[in-house]
């Protein structure tokens, strides 16, 4: 597939697992919160994964899933606090920022769409100083409304004017990917190294990349070739 950057004015990016590496939101819930679980109630540590990645599983692909208030109350854990006790782990996929470089140097309108609660992305965005590169930052629990949901698009549009046949969007989620194609966001790239510590998986609906430097054209170029997929 060639990627014609003259074709797309507006780039929405994700940020857990697509701009940042997911290592630490893997190691924080599947890790750090059921260890401290297990620690204040007395129980087991495979007993406390048990039932919380039960319980975990219980809220996906609903506005809870992400919400730390909501994770507080129900857990009885101070969630933004034992996120700081791991934010060490933060860190930006490599060729991230040359990528963002690279769109403000085009022209590019910039969003962040994320459905990461607002405290957890106060800490991610003061830890890796992205912020300045956007245009706009928006999280799902503005809108009411997680990615997964395809009446997002339709409310994120509400916010920020972008014409979906000239949308590029990146996300290291193929469910959300779908809901975009179903609103009709024409360009659709699919981040498959989310991980740092676990091995890229290629997505089979849509064009796959390690890295956005993928998706950045040869000097003198605005038309780069990253792939097939029958999304496009």
């Amino acid at each position: 597939m060639r990627l014609d950057w003259n074709r797309i004015d507006t780039v929405l990016l994700d940020m857990d697992g697509t701009l940042l590496d997911r290592r630490f939101d893997d190691h924080f819930w599947l890790e750090h919160v059921p260890r401290t679980y297990a620690r204040k109630h007395g129980m087991d540590l495979e007993a406390a994964k048990t039932l919380l990645y039960r319980m975990f599983r219980s809220q996906e692909k609903t506005i809870n899933w992400t919400d730390l208030d909501y994770w507080s109350s129900r857990l009885q854990l101070d969630i933004p606090l034992l996120k700081l006790e791991v934010d060490h782990l933060i860190a930006v996929h490599p060729f991230v920022v040359e990528f963002l470089l690279f769109l403000r140097h085009h022209g590019k309108s910039v969003h962040l769409v994320t459905n990461a609660h607002g405290k957890s992305l106060e800490l991610k965005l003061r830890k890796t100083r992205l912020g300045a590169y956007f245009s706009g930052i928006i999280s799902a629990h503005d809108l009411g409304l997680p990615k997964e949901d395809g009446a997002f698009w339709g409310k994120l549009r509400q916010r920020i004017p972008f014409d979906p046949d000239r949308t590029m969007l990146g996300e290291d989620s193929e469910t959300n990917l779908s809901t975009a194609a179903a609103y009709g966001i024409r360009h659709l790239i699919f981040v498959s190294r989310s991980s740092s510590v676990e091995p890229p998986v290629a997505s089979p609906r849509f064009v796959s990349i390690h890295y956005f430097s993928q998706l950045i054209p040869a000097e003198g170029s605005m038309v780069v070739t990253i792939g097939q997929s029958t999304e496009f």
